[in-house]
């Protein structure tokens, strides 16, 4: 059972929450507290796994609250559940809130938004990696994009059409987007996919706040990997993407999963980026290990860091709030069998254009496509058909 924590300084919110919640009393273990300071109060004395928190509130406000909780207890699912409109006080929360809720926010939104998040975290055993995924604000950007984007927004004739073109191009600064803009953190109330819509729809201004002020995206030094780049990590995403999206259309699929298999494509790589940046001592090892004993990286970032690299990216994407789709793009693209789903996904496009690409980077170490999976979705004919898209590619030499 779930321990949930509900703080909101108007008594009648609080009651409302108590009666909607009031059937999932066999599924969560709720308390709901009146204050920022009574909330941390109860939090030294009884861990919880989720905080879900007004704004508004006199003393400690909920930006504030959901800080204290991410430097303290930073395993801890943090989501603001707001009515507050404010812009300056929507961007303080943006840092240590996973997710922002608005009001009023039924009963089935709210359970599985929590649920979403408590389920991805059950897959990382390790409580360390829990921690250092949920502290995560920003992941590196390369350099190059990350200042294209900041010439173009201090530009006279600055562009949101063309900061949307950069921020496509890169896999942190795609994340981050629709992070935001899938989180209603600035009211958006419908899924987005895309990267470059997701610029457009925050407009220029709101990106300037949030790049300029608030820092969403970070030219972060990591570190160095022996034979792997932070550009090689970026280039092996970007071609994923593209290949994954002319999969998509050559099966006929709908504008949107074929938004959906680019934008997984784009992302698939994530946990690589967490790992460069708070793991690379580590990550080092796995990669040595992998190469020493003939492993997939996959097998020697489990036995070194006690998670792959697909598990803590799919728990970000989660924890982030990114269409389910997405997350399990991450999540399975090298075990898309785990998935009980008929028919060609965004995940299949995805797991087919990485195991492709890999092959035709390393042609004698064989390829990873799960030949079973596909033949159980009834698209085991098609391959040949994947297979010259792929070869049309530019091949990078980025290999796991």
């Amino acid at each position: 059972m779930k321990n949930i924590l509900f703080v909101d300084d108007e008594p009648k919110i609080l009651d409302a929450l108590r009666r909607m919640l009031r059937p999932l009393r066999s599924q969560w273990h709720m308390q709901f507290v009146a204050s920022g300071q009574e909330a941390l109060d109860i939090l030294a004395q009884v861990p919880f796994d989720v905080v879900v928190s007004d704004m508004r509130m006199p003393g400690i406000d909920g930006a504030q609250l959901q800080r204290e909780v991410m430097r303290r207890y930073p395993q801890t699912v943090r989501i603001i559940l707001s009515g507050q409109s404010d812009f300056d006080l929507v961007l303080k929360s943006v840092g240590p809130a996973h997710q922002f809720l608005a009001k009023p926010c039924d009963a089935e939104q709210l359970k599985s938004t929590v649920a979403r998040s408590c389920a991805l975290r059950d897959r990382l055993a390790e409580i360390r990696l829990v921690q250092i995924a949920s502290q995560i604000c920003a992941l590196p950007s390369l350099p190059s994009l990350y200042a294209q984007v900041v010439d173009e927004l201090h530009a006279a004739d600055a562009s949101v059409r063309k900061i949307g073109d950069v921020v496509a191009r890169d896999v942190a600064m795609t994340a981050k987007v629709l992070h935001l803009i899938n989180s209603s953190f600035l009211g958006n109330l419908r899924p987005v996919s895309d990267a470059a819509q997701a610029a457009t729809l925050l407009g220029l201004d709101t990106i300037k706040s949030l790049v300029l002020s608030v820092g969403i995206f970070a030219e972060q030094d990591v570190t160095a990997i022996p034979g792997l780049t932070l550009d090689d990590i970026v280039e092996h995403s970007m071609q994923v993407a593209a290949l994954a999206r002319s999969i998509a259309q050559a099966e006929g699929c709908s504008k949107l999963v074929v938004d959906l298999a680019f934008t997984g494509g784009a992302l698939h790589e994530v946990g690589h980026l967490i790992l460069m940046a708070h793991l690379g001592d580590e990550w080092t090892n796995a990669i040595a290990l992998a190469r020493v004993e003939n492993l997939s990286l996959s097998e020697a970032e489990e036995r070194t860091i006690g998670a792959t690299h697909a598990e803590l990216g799919g728990y970000l994407l989660g924890l982030w709030g990114l269409p389910d789709q997405i997350v399990e793009a991450a999540l399975f693209h090298h075990t898309p069998r785990a998935v009980a789903a008929a028919g060609f996904t965004p995940l299949t496009a995805v797991h087919v254009a990485d195991a492709l690409l890999r092959h035709a980077e390393t042609p004698t170490a064989g390829g990873e496509l799960d030949l079973e999976y596909v033949r159980q979705i009834g698209f085991e004919q098609r391959i040949d058909a994947w297979t010259a898209l792929a070869n049309e590619r530019s091949i990078g030499g980025y290999q796991r």
